[in-house]
């Protein structure tokens, strides 16, 4: 198994405390019958659909279809409301009908032009995990990107079991970081806040993947 470097903690928030508050069981090896895709950034993956040691994804998920009600909240107020929504729509709208990798291009685009902000300054809590909704509203940090470009594109019709979140290590850096990794037959595309290009993950050689995650499913990472 690949070594994961420990950091200290004042390290380790820099991209909210990425590697699993508490580790959960080992995900079982993927079944003959799950679609397998190339292995991310080369590693060997076993996969679970025990998603309850995740609570923050999860609840971000109930949280992101709890906000259409945010459809009735008046364009004045300082949090965020149906104006933010109706832009993101908007956009959105504009890339129907468009190539994957168009998709991929102009998502990454748009999210990436938020300001990144860590979670104690902007949230006042070590980890905190924000909708699209949030994140349009008071920035964030890296799996914030991630998520808001996640739920973008599945609302654009990429299907769930072609992407993941993934929780990594930046060798480079020695810091946890977080991007969305999406499939396109034999190739994995990487979207990051740290790159202003889509990446394929053949070219990338500083991350080493933790787990990766999406909405039906958990991969650990060796």
């Amino acid at each position: 198994m690949s070594r994961v470097v420990k950091l200290p903690l004042s390290l380790a928030v820099l991209c909210v405390g990425m590697a699993m508050a508490s580790t959960p069981l080992f995900a079982q090896p993927a079944s003959a019958g799950t679609h397998r895709y190339p292995p991310l950034f080369g590693t060997g993956e076993s996969i679970s659909s025990d998603l309850v040691p995740f609570p923050k994804w999860t609840g971000i998920l109930e949280r992101y279809f709890d906000e259409k009600k945010l459809e009735d909240v008046p364009c004045s107020t300082s949090t965020f409301n149906k104006c933010q929504l109706r832009e993101w729509k908007a956009f959105l709208k504009t890339l129907e009908g468009k190539s994957l990798k168009a998709e991929l291009k102009a998502v990454n685009d748009y999210m990436n032009a938020e300001s990144y902000i860590l979670d104690p300054v902007n949230w006042g809590v070590p980890d905190y995990w924000t909708t699209p909704h949030q994140f349009f509203s008071r920035d964030g940090d890296c799996e914030d990107y991630a998520i808001a470009k996640f739920i973008s594109l599945r609302a654009l019709g990429v299907p769930n079991d072609r992407m993941r979140i993934v929780i990594l290590q930046d060798m480079n850096l020695g810091v946890l970081h977080a991007v969305l990794a999406v499939y396109d037959g034999d190739t994995i595309y990487i979207l990051d806040n740290q790159a202003q290009r889509v990446v394929e993950a053949s070219d990338i050689r500083h991350y080493q993947p933790i787990y990766s995650i999406n909405e039906t499913a958990w991969w650990r990472h060796r």
